[in-house]
């Protein structure tokens, strides 16, 4: 695998966690996140709630993962690990975008057509949001 491609190590991505990391193309950049299914699967969507694509579920120190779904922290939506649809919350029917990974050789690598590199972490864009929580 290319290495400008590499994501994590794949022990890095738990079940009950995410991982934030930046995908690039040419100057243009966006955010996804990693988590891993119950079958030991990694999965990768976009770091945004579709309500307002402003909101990072990640913020950097992890999204709030709840009995196998992802939560939005600013509307409290909740998304499906398994698919990314949204079952609860302002955008309901929703469904998260997904990156296609690959995992090789103990490591998580981004293997998406529509983008030429990965590495781990925030993009340098800010997030325009509120500071506002909905914890459970």
């Amino acid at each position: 695998m290319d290495a400008d491609r590499r994501i994590a190590a794949a022990e890095d991505v738990a079940a009950d966690e995410t991982l934030v990391f930046t995908a690039k193309r040419g100057f243009e950049s966006t955010e996804g996140i990693l988590t891993r299914l119950a079958d030991g699967t990694v999965v990768a969507y976009t770091n945004y709630c579709p309500h307002w694509r402003d909101v990072r579920l990640d913020k950097g120190s992890g999204a709030t993962v709840r009995n196998g779904e992802l939560v939005c922290g600013k509307h409290g939506a909740t998304f499906q690990k398994a698919d990314g649809h949204c079952d609860f919350g302002p955008c309901e029917g929703a469904v998260l975008d997904t990156f296609e990974v690959t995992v090789e050789n103990g490591d998580v690598y981004l293997t998406d057509d529509d983008w030429d590199a990965a590495e781990p972490g925030l993009s340098e864009e800010r997030d325009l949001s509120s500071g506002g929580r909905i914890d459970f």
